[in-house]
């Protein structure tokens, strides 16, 4: 989890979630969306895979990425468990 909350603190990769939410997009397609170099497009991707925030396969000579939704329901999951409130009323 540690490693999704670094990968989200950053404003280029959440550009690039929001991006991916729409649809499916390879690294040149998430490029055209950015002014900045398609090596630092790339490591923004990395870190991305890493916290496993997205999946890539590859097609032909193209790396499509996608939404990898299930660590978003972690994040999910852990800041209601965070802001639940225990049995004497009180936040945990």
């Amino acid at each position: 989890m540690n490693d999704a909350f670094k990968a989200l603190s950053d404003p280029s990769r959440r550009k690039i979630l929001h991006l991916l939410k729409k649809k499916d997009l390879s690294a040149g397609e998430i490029a055209e969306h950015f002014n900045m170099t398609k090596p630092s497009i790339s490591h923004h991707l990395n870190l991305l895979k890493q916290a496993n925030l997205v999946d890539s396969e590859k097609k032909g000579q193209q790396v499509i990425y996608s939404l990898n939704t299930t660590v978003f329901e972690d994040v999910v999951t852990w800041f209601m468990d965070f802001l639940r409130k225990d049995e004497e009323g009180e936040l945990k």
